[in-house]
């Protein structure tokens, strides 16, 4: 669809709130087809909704075709369904059911009227594009090297098949947080086999996690309490294998300074997890005061007094070092990894609270 969408003046809104309408009369394909976890309409009504339209009305054929377009919109709210087009009184734009339902280009539709961008589902091989569309979208630019050309693709292939089974973003995070977990205590010990495995987990939880936030995007199902636990589950991950790392080295070589290391590691990375949450997600929260989108994006909050050590912070506190404490331990060495860690963390905790403090000075 590479035009911009013609005004039909039969469908006008009953109301002038009404900002979009959705022609389900005559669709190129049933509506209620299933795209990802979603119907095509519920998809192009939450992702309208997200895009910036209030008030949306779906024009269906006939009183029975519009009480099925309300069961595949139940839940939703200002959603009118009729089959009805008579007494309307302004010219909204309209669109037809079988959009796409994608929030940049409905967004570039809100504000400009640019309908460019829009993908039309005319049939298995449009709905076949419209799924690598979505999916090509989970590809996030703050993903490191690793994540982006690894775990990304391996996540987006379990996230598209789990995604009709009805498993929710939280389940995924807890489940993902509870296999890194189970990696922990395989680092207690200094043989290189134990250690190999509890490194496939650490990577098997660190490609899983991204898993919940895809579902979450596909099924537009994001929120603050997801974001928050996925946040959480992500560090108590990261305490307790360097916690473990910590006292396997401490039992292995007798000697207090790995045990040292542990706590300089655990201390670190737990500060830093309160204090980029105290200091800058908990600031966005209470100034955004929004129940959707990333909990988690920088380091720093809204200023950009800090941008290069900013972005250094970004880098180092994406996922991409658990690939060498993989490769450590298949020699069984991951111990090794803690040296930096006991150092590195506590390092990277100053410098977030420094980031934070040159931030809010006035």
């Amino acid at each position: 669809m590479s035009a911009r969408p013609e005004i039909d003046p039969s469908l006008s809104p009953a109301h002038e709130s009404v900002d979009l309408v959705i022609d389900a009369r005559k669709p190129a394909i049933d509506p209620a087809t299933r795209l990802l976890g979603l119907s095509l309409l519920r998809r192009l009504v939450l992702a309208a909704r997200r895009a910036g339209f209030a008030e949306l009305h779906i024009a269906a054929a006939d009183d029975g075709d519009a009480a099925r377009m309300r069961t595949l919109v139940s839940g939703i709210a200002d959603v009118q369904v009729s089959a009805s087009a008579e007494n309307f009184a302004s010219s909204p734009i309209t669109i037809p059911a079988d959009t796409l339902g994608e929030v940049d280009s409905l967004k570039a539709l809100a504000d400009r009227g640019d309908a460019s961008q829009l993908h039309r589902v005319a049939d298995i091989d449009g709905l076949n594009i419209a799924r690598s569309r979505l999916l090509g979208a989970l590809v996030k630019e703050t993903d490191g090297f690793m994540s982006r050309h690894f775990a990304r693709p391996i996540s987006i292939f379990v996230s598209r098949r789990i995604v009709n089974w009805g498993v929710t973003p939280n389940q995924m995070t807890i489940v993902s947080m509870l296999i890194g977990l189970s990696g922990a205590p395989f680092f207690l010990s200094d043989a290189a086999a134990l250690q190999t495995i509890g490194a496939l987990l650490f990577v098997t939880h660190s490609v899983l996690d991204g898993c919940d936030g895809e579902l979450a995007r596909l099924t537009y199902r994001e929120s603050r309490l997801g974001g928050i636990l996925d946040f959480i589950g992500d560090n108590l991950v990261h305490i307790a294998v360097f916690g473990c790392m910590g006292w396997g080295w401490y039992m292995a070589s007798d000697t207090p300074w790995p045990l040292y290391l542990g706590i300089s590691a655990v201390i670190g990375a737990a500060g830093s997890a309160i204090a980029v949450y105290g200091l800058t997600l908990r600031a966005k929260e209470v100034k955004e005061r929004s129940d959707t989108g990333p909990v988690y994006t920088s380091v720093a909050g809204a200023g950009q007094q800090s941008a290069r050590l900013t972005k250094l912070l970004d880098d180092l506190s994406r996922r991409d070092f658990i690939y060498l404490v993989f490769a450590l331990s298949l020699f069984g060495k991951a111990a090794w990894f803690l040296a930096l860690a006991g150092i590195g963390a506590p390092i990277f905790l100053l410098l977030v609270l420094f980031v934070a403090w040159r931030e809010r000075r006035p």
